[in-house]
């Protein structure tokens, strides 16, 4: 055996010994950056704001702090805006169930003479295998949706802990961070940090602003038309439509067109309507005078992101998207070299005519034109011969 071999054996077995322990601590630790990720990324959001409150003296986790107190006052409203929303819809569905009952069974004893009542209905549903089976699966499964609840604040408050301290101590942070590294790399560091805060920020504050100005108009909408729980409607159109590229205005006003069918069919049209329109002002006008400044990124590529963010990471994959490809797209550009582009008409998508014609346009072009060289064999008129005597 040669003496190399069980060196290189053990040094094998101890490669693939490593690779399996990281791959395993990486599976047990896969919540745990992803919550890493989602904290950073709203710690860069809420570095503007921080950052301008602590250069006119105030001390930053205190800035930090009140950005957070914010924040959670926005979310907790909008929760029981939309939770009462909800609460009042089901408890008007569960009082107006019986009229609905007695109309389902009306129609169907006309048009199949049957002979139904309520009552039998109510004592078949009640007393049927189905029911019982269903509330005693759901009996059960309240214990892992008490889990699942649990488990989510406790995600909720580890994401909320790290992005305050990623935004508290941002500076102390980057120091640490470039203490380890060349100055070259250190600057390179700094400068891709400052394009992450600018683009995620700048993304967040201006959807956001199109969001309550989307709101604001949908509101006044509802109002008009004097639907129900117009507020937590608006302020749901607000957030779906403007964080959730292309399709998200259509999918947010899909609750406030159901809301409005079961006032009046022809307000779910009026409704319809008006998120088509809105949604082409906000294309052509609003969007690129509030995102030109801040997020240059083309609507398929938004698109994509989300849909591979969501592939990746779910729901918080489809949140962080959009920020981290615009990051990535500004800290690459800065190391294309781009060239001037030629005066040539293909640029703008218009054809230039080639030397070498096809032999369809030679015979188009012989047939139009009978005195041509291409067309002179086949179009020219035959010789006079001797006419025919009389």
């Amino acid at each position: 055996m040669p003496a190399w071999l069980p060196r290189a054996m053990v040094l094998a077995l101890a490669l693939y010994a490593c690779f399996r322990l990281g791959s395993w601590a990486f599976d047990q630790l896969i919540g745990l950056l992803i919550n890493v990720l989602i904290a950073f990324f709203l710690a860069l959001a809420i570095e503007p704001a921080v950052g301008r409150m602590s250069a006119r003296g105030m001390r930053r986790g205190l800035a930090t702090f009140l950005v957070f107190l914010v924040i959670l006052i926005a979310g907790a409203g909008f929760v029981v805006l939309l939770g009462s929303m909800l609460a009042g819809q089901i408890v008007e569905m569960v009082e107006e169930f019986p009229k609905y009952l007695d109309s389902v069974i009306n129609w169907v004893n006309q048009n199949f003479h049957t002979d139904l009542s309520r009552v039998e209905v109510q004592d078949s549903l009640l007393h049927s295998d189905w029911l019982q089976k269903y509330v005693q699966n759901s009996a059960t499964g309240v214990l892992d949706v008490s889990t699942t609840v649990l488990g989510g604040l406790f995600r909720l408050l580890t994401i909320s802990l790290f992005s305050f301290y990623f935004a508290a101590d941002g500076p102390r942070l980057r120091r640490g961070l470039c203490s380890v590294l060349p100055p070259a790399r250190q600057a390179e560091v700094l400068r891709a940090w400052e394009i992450a805060v600018d683009k995620t920020g700048g993304y967040l504050y201006s959807r956001g602003l199109m969001a309550l100005i989307s709101g604001i108009a949908h509101y006044i909408l509802l109002v008009f038309l004097d639907v129900p729980y117009a507020p937590a409607l608006a302020v749901w159109v607000g957030l779906v439509s403007q964080f959730i590229p292309t399709i998200g205005t259509y999918l947010a006003g899909a609750l406030p067109m159901l809301i409005a069918f079961t006032i009046d069919p022809w307000y779910a049209l009026w409704v319809l309507g008006f998120v088509v329109i809105y949604q082409q002002f906000e294309n052509y006008v609003l969007q690129p005078k509030l995102t030109s400044k801040t997020v240059d990124i083309h609507p398929a590529v938004a698109f994509g992101s989300v849909i591979a963010g969501t592939a990746l990471m779910g729901a918080v994959g489809a949140l962080i998207a959009i920020p981290a490809v615009a990051t990535l797209q500004a800290f690459l550009g800065a190391y294309v070299k781009r060239y001037d582009v030629t005066d040539d008409p293909r640029v703008h998508g218009r054809h230039q005519r080639q030397r070498g014609e096809s032999v369809f346009s030679r015979l188009r072009r012989a047939t139009r034109d009978p005195g041509s060289d291409d067309g002179e064999d086949a179009e020219r008129p035959e010789a006079p011969g001797p006419q025919p005597r009389d």
